[in-house]
């Protein structure tokens, strides 16, 4: 449908963000003038407290201001891209964020440049408390950052820093023809409805096709991924790291033992991955599995529907171990408070997300598809993140509410948990049960083993070219190969173009990302069968952990809901209860 078709009431609020474009583009001037007025504090930083104090607010304010700005441009872009006045508004935004970064460039500089003894004096004072962690976290970058100059520069390197992305993206999503299966176009997004056809050659000829037009620009590709790469190598020994992974990691405070940790702690689960697998085998009725078999259903033709008020309902009822205030707040939020963005509409974004600012509710974008169960379990993830959002809003001065995306994954994993348990618990029938249970086995491996044989990939390729190793596209794919075997074990037989996987995945080009998907869902599980299994105190410690925000370093926040992430035992938790849905769906069918 056209945008202007939309029910109002399945649309998101954003008249309670600005009433219309006018009002934004009030506060767009506002935040620009605001924007221009931090260089007053240039050079002025280090002369007293009550400079510092006043910058520092200042800043805040813009910030704050800024985000609001951005939010409303970014959602109104989301929903009806093409709307002219919101690609305006988009655009400007842009160019405002861009603008803010530029005049602010010289803050962290010179803040590290004031005495540590005299900011440690200034900043027990009570009227800086609400900047201390911001203060500690930037002085704990102090040994990676470099002069203003040095920074200047780095930064009018940044867009051309990212033309192996914007490369990758623009060949990967516009200049890429795969053809038609079968009369229909295909597509990324029509690959994976193929991939679940009933019929082999169906799914053999979208899998060749589409792996063929990789063949093609085999060398392009890999040229791209090498020079990210290399880009990521280059920042990493500019700012004194010893390595791409700890430049990464380094930020969340996250020691490189939690990312080696899980990549051995999965080696040691193979025996049971390629279980999985040899299941699968027998369920499709297959001696070996081919790689085009890995996405169909293993228990077939079972339908699911549920409206989008059923589906409403179906995440209170999975909700409620987590309290009322959780429960009644998110179902307001997704009905009557309008959070959430619901149908598809032409020019909208496909896909989902959760958004917002600190000022603003929790926006959440879906596209909700009525017979598609993955559209309830879609819901509840971003609703996860929303929740996060808002108990961090609601606890959190705005300097301290913004959380990483290590800990935003297990917010929204741990509630697909939830989901999931309560339909299985829940299901008479058992063929429904089956469903259920080998849909969530398909979800925890490209959640936790797919996506940590990602990220050894990409490990194995950095180290390559930090030991003094060239990326070659013979190296990408000899090493992606030896992983896919490993990985798959015995089960599967891989096509000679199967290594070439290794070239189309886009979150390759932010590096050492995908990690976080498989320690969210080992947290999620481990956090589950707390909650789960306790009483108030679990439930409490878990909405702890939601409500602190960005006030702690993730590994921190974790720890104090009661897993630990430091260590390998959430990992192995989340190996068993893999293995026990196995031995579920087994005795099911």
């Amino acid at each position: 449908m056209k945008r202007s078709q939309q029910k109002t009431e399945d649309t998101w609020d954003l008249q309670s963000v600005y009433q219309d474009e006018a009002s934004w583009q009030e506060d767009y001037d506002r935040t620009l003038a605001a924007i221009v007025g931090l260089e007053t504090y240039r050079g002025r930083l280090a002369s007293s407290d009550d400079v510092l104090f006043e910058a520092l607010c200042t800043l805040e304010k813009v910030a704050l201001e800024l985000e609001k700005v951005c939010t409303y441009a970014s959602l109104s872009y989301e929903c009806n891209a093409i709307d002219g006045a919101a690609q305006r508004m988009a655009g400007l935004a842009s160019s405002l964020e861009a603008r803010f970064q530029e005049t602010t460039s010289y803050m962290d500089p010179e803040l590290m440049s004031i005495d540590p003894k005299m900011l440690m004096t200034w900043m027990d004072q009570d009227r800086f408390s609400r900047f201390r962690n911001y203060i500690d976290r930037l002085m704990r970058m102090k040994e990676h950052t470099l002069s203003a100059a040095e920074e200047r520069i780095l930064a009018l390197d940044s867009e051309a820093a990212d033309a192996c992305s914007s490369a990758f993206h623009d060949l990967n999503d516009i200049d890429l023809d795969f053809g038609s299966v079968r009369g229909t176009r295909l597509t990324h997004a029509s690959y994976s409805v193929f991939m679940q056809d009933a019929d082999e050659e169906v799914r053999k000829e979208a899998y060749m096709k589409m792996y063929g037009e990789y063949e093609a620009h085999r060398h392009v590709f890999a040229r791209l991924y090498a020079g990210s790469v290399n880009q990521d190598i280059f920042l990493s020994r500019a700012r004194g790291y010893s390595s791409s992974l700890e430049a990464a990691l380094y930020p969340d405070n996250v020691p490189e033992e939690v990312y080696r940790n899980l990549v051995q702690s999965i080696h040691d689960a193979f025996p049971v991955l390629h279980r999985y697998y040899g299941l699968r085998a027998r369920l499709l009725g297959k001696d070996r599995l081919r790689h085009w078999d890995m996405y169909l259903p293993m228990v077939p033709g079972v339908e699911t529907r549920h409206t989008y008020d059923e589906a409403v309902e179906l995440i209170s009822q999975a909700v409620k171990p987590l309290g009322e205030e959780y429960r009644s707040v998110l179902v307001k939020g997704l009905t009557s408070d309008r959070w959430v963005d619901r149908y598809e509409n032409e020019g909208k974004r496909s896909g989902a997300f959760s958004a917002g600012s600190y000022t603003s509710k929790p926006f959440i974008l879906t596209n909700f598809k009525e017979d598609i169960l993955d559209s309830v379990f879609t819901l509840i993830h971003e609703g996860g993140h929303s929740m996060h959002s808002w108990y961090s809003a609601k606890t959190n001065g705005f300097m301290d509410y913004s959380y990483s995306i290590f800990e935003a994954e297990v917010a929204s994993t741990f509630n697909e948990e939830l989901l999931s348990r309560h339909l299985i618990a829940s299901c008479d029938d058992e063929r429904m049960k089956a469903h259920l249970v080998a849909s969530r086995l398909d979800d925890m491996i490209g959640t936790l083993f797919r996506q940590t044989m990602f990220a050894e990939y990409e490990l194995l390729v950095h180290e390559e070219v930090e030991g003094g190793g060239v990326a070659t596209l013979d190296f990408m794919r000899g090493t992606y190969r030896s992983l896919l075997e490993s990985y798959f074990g015995d089960a599967v037989d891989f096509e000679t173009v199967s290594d070439l996987e290794c070239l189309r995945i886009p979150h390759f080009y932010r590096a050492y990302y995908v990690y976080k998907y498989a320690t969210g869902i080992c947290a999620a599980i481990a956090l589950a069968d707390r909650v789960l299994s306790g009483g108030d105190a679990q439930r409490d410690d878990y909405l702890a952990f939601l409500s602190s925000g960005g006030s702690r370093y993730p590994i921190d926040s974790l720890r104090r809901a009661g897993v630990d992430m430091s260590r390998s035992g959430s990992i192995e938790s989340a190996v068993k209860h893999f293995s026990s849905l196995m031995d579920q769906l087994e005795a099911l069918v």
